[in-house]
């Protein structure tokens, strides 16, 4: 039989994990999961014949190497800085590897080499980054066939809670690691296009900088910029694009509130606070308060950031319990982003029966023969439950396909790459749709770039 190494086994290879097992019959494979916590693993697996758990430390070159080398080829499901010592590994012993986190720059210095030994290194094939990839790039190439020009591009993506789900004011709820929630968009300025110009956002004006987007069915929207939109730019040969623009789906609300942390300096994550395991929440908000003999901390951060008490910004502070001075923070030396975390996951963590759902839409505007069309497109995909979640299912069916492709040599492309070719997208697509991942297109006159707030 032919043997699928999955290196790591969290919250997003429960569909990666079934799919397999489901075609392991029919597709002569035997799947082998490794990682140091093998319990997840398991449940899944629930003893079926063509799978086995493998207890693993990644960190452990020996072992790392050993069950690399009697695998055909690798899933690295492991948070993207540990992909590389993988990828190395793959490289010396000839194995494909696949992954769907952005890659890295020392992951792309690897090209050459994963070149010279015929190894494919497929990266950024789960969702955001992967779907949208594929998505996009089938509608680009299908607009430059025909002979048009893409004048703009838009791509948003969002992992939210699915309405049946959604109970509380902030419209939301953990559905991947919480920690990129809690610290999305630091470390940078977020920039794009806005109709031939460049636009810069800092992090401090980045969740007051939205816009808005509606799906049929699903309501309103609001969107606010990734870190770079223009790295894509090159990648999808869209150099001559007028506006160019990628960012993060929330529901419309969410980010004037979440604003209220950043003001405060709670999403950092550069240094520790004393005594952190010792304070109560209440203490936690209050440390980034001005010191006052009288004022309670309710008044003071209302004050402090101009908040009347029958905003709705309050009452979702207040729905958060982050004033409890009963519930402590018992984490030790932690930064402010980690403390928020632990807050928030008292509130926003799935139940068991809990259903999530990823929101992508992609707007295409292109001139074909003098005139000019717009191509909205947009795809909903609704979670099971808390462990078959529409994040799981989006992030790993297209890992799972793509692996199987490239044994069946489907895709024999080597070197480190993205799903932006034919070759991938096209089948990837076609399998997707079977699984009730597909998108919903509309074409219109292009009525110019007109967004409700830039």
């Amino acid at each position: 039989m032919r043997k699928i190494l999955i290196i790591g086994s969290g919250k997003s290879t429960s569909y990666l994990l079934r799919y397999l097992l489901d075609k392991s019959g029919s597709e002569n494979i035997f799947i082998t999961v490794g990682d140091i916590n093998t319990q997840n693993a398991k449940k899944i697996i629930a003893n079926h014949e063509n799978a086995t758990v493998l207890k693993l430390d990644v960190f452990d070159s020996d072992s790392r190497s050993k069950a690399i080398k009697h695998a055909d080829i690798i899933i690295s499901m492991l948070p993207a800085r540990f992909h590389i010592e993988v990828a190395k590994d793959c490289i010396a012993l000839k194995k494909h590897m696949v992954t769907a986190s952005y890659i890295s720059p020392k992951m792309q210095a690897l090209d050459a080499d994963a070149k010279a030994n015929n190894i494919i290194l497929m990266n950024e094939i789960g969702v955001d980054p992967g779907i949208d990839h594929m998505s996009a790039m089938k509608v680009l190439d299908s607009i430059r066939e025909r002979g048009g020009n893409i004048i703009l591009f838009e791509s948003f993506t969002g992992g939210l809670i699915a309405p049946e789900s959604d109970n509380n004011l902030w419209n939301y709820k953990f559905t991947w690691n919480p920690r990129n929630v809690v610290t999305a968009g630091q470390g940078g300025t977020a920039k794009f296009l806005q109709e031939g110009t460049y636009k810069y956002i800092p992090y401090n004006r980045l969740f007051r900088r939205t816009e808005f987007l509606e799906i049929d069915n699903y309501g309103r929207f609001e969107v606010y910029a990734n870190r770079d939109s223009l790295k894509y730019q090159n990648i999808y040969g869209l150099e001559q694009v007028k506006t160019l623009y990628r960012g993060t789906i929330r529901r419309v609300g969410f980010s004037r509130a979440w604003n209220i942390f950043v003001s405060l300096g709670m999403t950092d994550d550069s240094y520790i606070i004393d005594d952190s395991e010792n304070m109560s929440y209440r203490d936690f908000i209050n440390a980034f308060l001005p010191y006052s003999h009288s004022d309670s901390v309710e008044l003071k951060l209302r004050h402090q950031l101009k908040i009347d008490q029958d905003d709705i910004v309050w009452s979702k502070l207040v729905e958060l319990d982050i004033f409890n001075d009963k519930k402590y923070v018992e984490l030790k030396k932690a930064t402010p982003a980690q403390i928020l975390q632990k807050i928030l996951m008292d509130s926003w963590t799935l139940s068991k029966d809990d259903k999530d759902m990823i929101v992508m839409y992609h707007k295409f505007g292109y001139e074909l023969h003098g005139e000019k069309y717009q191509i909205d497109s947009n795809m909903v995909v609704i979670g099971e439950n808390q462990t078959y979640t529409a994040m799981a299912k989006t992030v790993g069916l297209p890992v799972a396909m793509a692996a199987l492709a490239i044994l069946n040599k489907e895709i024999t492309t080597p070197g480190v790459q993205i799903p932006i070719t034919p070759e991938v997208y096209n089948p990837i697509l076609k399998k997707l749709q079977n699984h009730n991942i597909s998108f919903n297109e509309k074409e219109t006159p292009y009525l110019g770039y007109n967004p409700l707030n830039n």
